[in-house]
């Protein structure tokens, strides 16, 4: 068992070293400077390694921005660039490996981590959940709704899918489905379970576009387009690009489910005075619990209306100031918030990555390349072509952030060098897209194997939903999200 492990990690821990290795190898593209192509190898290294995955993400990216460091002599600057008098490369490279620690965005996402902690700390989140459950649970098709809602209130503060459905949601439905005599792995899991599991991870995949703080990926995409192109995005220009696609799919997933993964239960008070129970064994509204609900709306009201005068990061940074002046959360809790402090080294050093893929010319030099095959193409034909490619690709990614630092840099280097085509609004085209494209597979997204390990939704019933859901979301995305971009923009 031992040596199956090694051996299996052993692989895993050496192909990211030989892809680096092989593409360093191979000779430099024309028209790019070779320490382009070798910084590009360290990236494609990385990337790999995020798919494989032998470390976290995290080692993978404070490795992979080490390295570059270290070989900046080689990798990170021309010739030209090292001959300038006063130019300090040792200096230079250490300030682009922590850049990404800089970045706005990643200070964001923390934040997001943040508001997640308090729900969890309060039991707001599943208070939410139950109460929404017991308003509307006699009736499977408005517990489908309420499943949507409940999603729906905690996405925009939830910036982990997975803490947000799996975490949250997931604890809650787990216990309904049994109420019914609906058992996973059975038969009898058609009564009530897969059309709940279904309802909760297509819901948790659309509120995930829907809001720009509704996944990390989403944040860590605003961060790489901002480096890449310049294009800044904020929340509430991200919702308003989305809104019209995005609210017509959360009104009809539920009722979707409820056609094409039909409950044999239809309606019945087991769910609903469950609920109920569950409600009365936690009491009042506490304290904290209304607290964070007035920071909450604060900090949403801050996001939707005052972009323009106090940073996004920094509302998060105020309300993170709030919460432990409040004693909603302590400095403990915060600094035991592992998978915020992972994920903000991790998203720091992806970014930093990608940021040099820029600074050493290797995203302009393949602009040009790919914008010069398909320049022929119409701009609005090129960008709906870029964006089905990429949104389809995504059935060879288990995770969405190894899909965005492998793709993206590439999409919009492509759609870069096509002449005449709007970048901004393909950018809102394509970004949005990371949430929906979750529902393809059982490993799309953090929350999928949760549900897939349910045994509510065996593997060919996920497939075949999947691709249906998927599609779906595409086409709706596509017929009514590029016409409102191009209304508004």
């Amino acid at each position: 068992m031992l040596s199956e492990w090694m051996s299996r990690f052993s692989w895993k821990a050496l192909a990211p070293l030989l892809v680096a290795l092989l593409v360093a190898l191979l000779p430099v593209p024309v028209g790019l400077p070779p320490h382009a192509w070798y910084f590009f190898a360290i990236f494609l290294g990385c990337v790999v390694g995020l798919i494989f995955e032998p470390l976290p993400g995290a080692v993978i990216g404070l490795i992979g921005v080490t390295v570059a460091a270290l070989l900046a002599p080689w990798v990170l600057y021309s010739p030209e660039q090292l001959s300038v008098p006063g130019f300090n490369a040792a200096n230079s490279a250490f300030a682009w490996a922590v850049s990404g620690f800089n970045n706005s965005v990643v200070w964001l996402i923390f934040g997001a981590f943040m508001f997640a902690l308090g729900y969890e700390k309060t039991g707001l989140g599943r208070r939410i959940a139950l109460w929404l459950v017991k308003t509307m649970g006699r009736r499977t098709l408005t517990l489908g709704y309420a499943v949507m809602i409940a999603d729906g209130i905690l996405a925009p503060f939830t910036p982990s899918n997975t803490a947000r459905s799996a975490g949250t949601i997931y604890p809650v439905l787990r216990n309904l489905p049994p109420l019914y005599d609906s058992r996973p792995n059975d038969p009898s899991m058609k009564r009530m379970g897969s059309f709940l599991m279904w309802t909760a991870i297509a819901s948790t995949c659309v509120t995930s576009s829907l809001f720009l703080t509704a996944l990390a990926p989403n944040l860590l995409a605003i961060a790489l387009t901002e480096t890449a192109t310049g294009i800044r995005i904020g929340w509430g220009e991200w919702f308003l690009a989305v809104a019209p696609a995005g609210i017509l799919l959360l009104l009809l997933v539920p009722l979707l489910c409820y056609w094409l993964c039909p409950p044999e239960v239809k309606s019945g008070s087991a769910v609903s005075d469950w609920a109920e129970g569950e409600l009365k064994a936690l009491g009042r509204l506490t304290r904290n619990e209304l607290l964070l609900v007035v920071l909450v709306l604060i900090a949403l009201l801050l996001w939707i209306f005052a972009g323009d005068v106090i940073s996004a990061s920094l509302v998060g940074l105020i309300v993170i100031c709030a919460m432990l002046l409040f004693g909603i959360v302590n400095w403990n809790d915060i600094l035991d918030n592992k998978a915020a402090w992972n994920t903000f080294v991790w998203f720091a050093t992806l970014v930093a990555l990608a940021g040099g893929l820029s600074q050493v010319g290797f995203v302009g030099w393949f602009g040009d390349l790919v914008g010069a095959r398909i320049s022929h193409l119409d701009p609005l034909v090129a960008m709906l072509a870029l964006t089905v490619i990429f949104y389809l690709l995504h059935y060879f990614f288990a995770s969405v952030t190894a899909h965005v630092t492998a793709l993206l840099p590439v999409m919009l280097a492509a759609a870069s060098g096509i002449p005449g085509i709007d970048m901004h609004m393909f950018v809102l085209l394509l970004l949005p897209t990371l949430g929906f494209m979750g529902i393809l597979t059982p490993y799309g997204t953090g929350p999928s194997p949760v549900y897939y390990g349910s045994g509510f939704l065996p593997g060919p019933l996920w497939w075949r939903l999947g691709a249906v859901f998927g599609l779906l979301f595409l086409l709706v995305w596509l017929a009514v999200g590029l016409p409102w971009l191009l209304l508004i923009l």
